[in-house]
């Protein structure tokens, strides 16, 4: 509780010296824009909490984000793909990747670091191959107007991104601390050869950990289709929208959104 405390400390008080610097940090339309990226980090947050939590780490999770958003550009702009099957195979797409890092982490018992900072290497070149270098967009949106609503809308003014954060947040806090799943990550993290001999499959728990990061990886796509994609890293701020608040994932992912806009 005391780290969180401090954690929110430190939150406020640059908070307060960005708002001193540019008083127009505190004005509504920036902070509309602040709750919208912090709903997209944050939901990429909640997914690296969880492989963080069995002990490994995921490097790969911004590029993964970039061919995604090339793959689903294409998908609504160029090949003109219903939105939901295209959101369904992005998130499909995610898993799929989420759960080969896992299986090659298991079952060949690469590092982690290795797995992830190849997939970097290679999904981020992908999707530079993929899109000619060039930014792809979403044009006018015609024909998935409700997937930039979801991307640009508001409930009672609060952005959906991050109204979608908070509702996955609060299924995975469920998960993590209410579910026998969740008491098996934490196992495996704290030591996968006691959870082991203590008869889990900490090689499937570990590997789901990755797919599921995966998924919600995808689902952080599906919220961006008003985002033109350029080839950022985004995977500091996702680490630190992590690290620097374990427990509270909401708080980290704004400070890496005040972090990106500075």
């Amino acid at each position: 509780m005391r780290k969180e405390l401090g954690t929110f400390v430190l939150l406020v008080a640059l908070c307060i010296v960005v708002a001193i610097i540019n008083p127009r940090f505190l004005s509504g339309a920036n902070l509309q824009n602040m709750a919208r990226l912090i709903g997209l980090y944050g939901i990429f947050s909640i997914g690296m909490g969880i492989v963080i939590i069995t002990g490994g780490i995921d490097l790969s999770v911004g590029s993964v984000f970039a061919l995604l958003g090339v793959l689903m550009s294409m998908m609504l702009s160029e090949w003109h793909w219903p939105g939901a099957l295209a959101v369904v195979a992005v998130i499909g797409v995610a898993t799929g990747l989420g759960l080969i890092h896992g299986l090659l982490i298991t079952r060949l018992r690469i590092q982690p670091f290795i797995v992830t900072l190849c997939g970097l290497l290679f999904y981020r070149g992908l999707a530079r191959f993929i899109a000619n270098d060039e930014t792809k967009g979403f044009g006018a949106g015609a024909g998935f107007e409700w997937l930039q609503k979801l991307a640009t809308g508001s409930v009672f003014e609060i952005p959906m991104p991050f109204v979608l954060m908070i509702v996955i947040g609060a299924v995975m806090w469920v998960v993590l601390h209410r579910s026998v799943y969740g008491r098996y990550l934490f196992a495996v993290g704290r030591n996968e050869e006691a959870a082991r001999y203590s008869g889990l499959n900490s090689r499937n728990i570990i590997a789901s950990a990755y797919a599921l990061s995966g998924v919600l990886a995808g689902v952080a796509v599906s919220c961006s289709p008003s985002i033109p994609i350029r080839f950022r890293p985004l995977r500091m701020e996702i680490l630190s929208s992590y690290t620097v608040s374990p427990r509270r994932c909401w708080a980290g992912a704004v400070y890496a959104a005040v972090k990106a806009r500075s």
